[in-house]
């Protein structure tokens, strides 16, 4: 179908996002076609301060408007633990939790040479400077329970193994409320190796 050029370049806009199709997209720019005007304008206004004013934080990798970010800036926080995450939308998860009172260091990625993204692709070097003092006594390893995020924590580990820092890997396993019945061979091999005595 043959849309006018406004709204061509409008779907196409849509479809570079993830998840969207050309189904979705259509849908998405007819509705913005029925929003009112100053909605339109804040929307977009929204969409530009996200890009030009958010950073990321200087010590941990976080985004932020702020740098450092509210975590590193907080002196409350554990410094001697720092927890390790693929990405910036893993922080926010962790925080969610408000349990971990440490510290953080986002990676942006993981290893996968399947996609051509080697170790100098990810923030492994920015982590290695922030353990230049002696402050650090632990290393979280909470990346992804995949091959990506295993190969990650493997390396880091590897890589940390001589510092004396206690390096330790989150657990993964079966989630509260799931079913035996449905669990994959792997989610329940990693339960299994991560059971402790109660």
């Amino acid at each position: 179908m043959h849309y006018p050029e406004p709204i061509s370049k409008l779907i196409d806009s849509f479809m570079k996002l993830p998840g969207v199709g050309p189904k979705t997209a259509v849908r998405l720019a007819f509705f913005m076609l029925e929003m009112k005007q100053d909605d339109v304008l804040d929307f977009a206004k929204s969409m530009i301060d996200a890009k030009r004013k958010l950073l990321y934080c200087s010590e941990c990798g976080h985004i932020t408007d702020n740098d450092p970010c509210y975590i590193c800036g907080d002196q409350q926080r554990d410094r001697t633990t720092i927890c390790v995450v693929q990405d910036t939308k893993d922080v926010i998860a962790m925080e969610k939790m408000r349990e971990y009172q440490g510290l953080y260091h986002v990676l942006h990625g993981a290893i996968s040479p399947m996609e051509g993204v080697g170790p100098e692709d990810i923030k492994i070097m920015e982590l290695l400077n922030r353990l230049k003092d002696d402050e650090v006594q632990e290393i979280i390893l909470a990346t992804n329970p995949n091959i990506e995020g295993e190969a990650t924590a493997m390396y880091i580990s590897r890589l940390l193994k001589s510092t004396g820092i206690k390096i330790t890997r989150i657990a993964h396993g079966l989630p509260v409320g799931g079913d035996l019945e449905y669990a994959d061979e792997v989610t329940l091999s990693k339960a299994l190796e991560g059971r402790r005595e109660i």
